[in-house]
């Protein structure tokens, strides 16, 4: 229950340490902390509207995405507290939830019929092609070196702390952090303050969405992004040696990939378009060095 109320705050905090951190390098004042949770109460208070076009898969996509993610949560553990549900073999369970978050919304903005949105579901299933080997590179990286297919299992495993199982960690992490700007729309990958069709990703595709369903997007989003960075804060907290500590450095962590997000938006440009899918095969790329790196720690080869 610690771990998933954690995770619900990293989900709602993060949002703001990004304004904030891209207000205060921006030389600008900036909006409120918790500004975006004022929008979505507001957003909440509100009916829906739906386009004549519009289906029922249009409508069932926000529940889902929300559902999804806030069930993916449910696996990631803290620290030595263990995740609500852990089975061997629920690393697969994750990736299929975070796969199933996306596939409804892309189905729901193809319900839309516009061109537009087609357009962003188009580049959404690329991405996500290029995105599930890595989540599996990731997650194939912490079973060889732990022997496990449980989260909760592979993080009390990692406790050796050996400068191996370090540097890897430390590997891993930022490609978990690059996977959030790609599951969550974020620069480089995507602009989620563009207004411009023809160049939004993410946007584009909840163009037609508004008020109650539109609350149910962002807090979908949140929730991704928070797991994502629990994750990441968790898989490098969980080599350190003092394991009294490990609850708030996972804290300290969550917030300083926060702070990394927002000067990432800050100093550097979307991508262009065309060089999105590059940017992530070059993260998948980053994970499969990792896994060959362990598989080769792992034939324990030594030289006569």
């Amino acid at each position: 229950m610690i771990a998933i109320l954690f995770i619900l705050m990293a989900a709602v905090s993060l949002t703001g340490i990004i304004n904030r951190t891209r207000a205060k390098l921006s030389g600008r004042k900036g909006i409120r902390f918790w500004q975006h949770l004022f929008q979505v109460r507001l957003l909440l208070r509100k009916g829906t509207v739906y386009g004549t076009t519009a289906g029922w898969m249009f409508r069932l996509a926000p529940l889902v995405y929300l559902r999804a993610g806030f069930s993916a949560a449910l696996f990631i553990p803290l620290g030595g507290y263990p995740a609500l549900f852990h089975f061997e073999g629920d690393v697969v369970v994750f990736a299929c939830l975070m796969a199933l978050a996306r596939f409804f919304l892309i189905l729901g903005a193809l319900d839309t019929g516009s061109s537009f949105e087609g357009m962003g579901a188009a580049c959404e299933a690329l991405y996500g092609a290029l995105v599930e080997p890595v989540f599996f590179f990731i997650f194939g990286t912490l079973a060889m070196m732990t022997g496990y297919t449980s989260f909760s299992s592979m993080f009390a495993a990692l406790s050796a702390g050996t400068p191996e199982t370090v540097i890897v960690t430390l590997l891993l992490a930022y490609v978990i952090i690059k996977l959030i700007q790609v599951e969550c729309g974020r620069i480089p990958i995507d602009d989620p303050r563009t207004h411009l069709e023809l160049t939004m990703v993410h946007e584009v595709m909840i163009l037609d969405y508004s008020e109650f369903d539109l609350a149910l997007i962002h807090m979908g989003s949140w929730l991704k992004m928070g797991v994502l960075a629990t994750l990441a804060g968790g898989v490098i907290a969980s080599t350190i040696p003092y394991k009294g500590m490990t609850l708030l450095l996972i804290f300290i962590l969550t917030a300083l990939i926060g702070i990394f997000i927002g000067a990432v938006e800050s100093i550097k440009a979307r991508n262009r378009l065309n060089k999105n899918a590059t940017a992530v095969v070059t993260t998948a790329s980053l994970a499969l060095f990792a896994f060959l790196l362990v598989y080769i720690i792992s034939l324990n080869i030594t030289l006569d």
